[in-house]
């Protein structure tokens, strides 16, 4: 998944995307450890996928946090 597409979703589609593909994650785990997993990059490819979901989601609590700060300061001044 290309960084613009996340970018591009809510919040909340991204918590129901990274539960979705870490549940995807285990079931490419399975399958390689039952060797049935032909293109094993597919590991490396989800695990980065979720980081770079996570990334963002983060990012954006962080932003959300300090613009909250931010009118509460406003506020008092």
């Amino acid at each position: 998944m290309k960084l613009y597409e996340i970018k591009e979703m809510t919040s909340d589609e991204l918590v129901k995307r990274i539960d979705e593909e870490e549940k995807n994650l285990v079931d490419l785990r399975f399958s390689h450890q039952l060797k049935q997993l032909n293109n094993t990059s597919k590991l490396a490819l989800a695990k980065k996928d979720i980081a770079r979901m996570k990334t963002i989601l983060t990012e954006r609590l962080k932003a959300d946090k300090v613009a909250q700060t931010d009118n509460k300061e406003g506020a008092k001044a």
